[in-house]
């Protein structure tokens, strides 16, 4: 469940600093994409780091843990929003 709302947050990552940066917006769809890669990447990164997010959490545990979803949610929109940055400054590179 980690990994979907990294993806998610990813994409919508993406799409802000697409809209924050519009030299480097390549488009919803890439922006998306480029969102959805970056956001697993920031869960991977995470998990190395030692903070797991949601699953730390305990499995008969009935709620969520909101520091957990809070950081799972941030690390997937600055993965996501980072990862969109260097496809558009790699389109801008190729595209000169």
């Amino acid at each position: 469940m980690d990994l979907l709302i990294s993806l998610i947050a990813g994409a919508i990552g993406g799409n802000i600093a697409g809209g924050l940066v519009p030299r480097l917006n390549v488009g919803v769809l890439i922006n998306s994409g480029a969102g959805v890669l970056g956001g697993a990447l920031g869960s991977h990164a995470l998990g190395l780091l030692g903070f797991g997010g949601l699953a730390q959490t305990a499995p008969d545990s009935v709620a969520l843990d909101p520091t957990a979803l809070t950081t799972q949610l941030a690390a997937g929109a600055l993965g996501g929003g980072a990862c969109l940055l260097a496809a558009g400054l790699l389109r801008n590179l190729l595209t000169r």
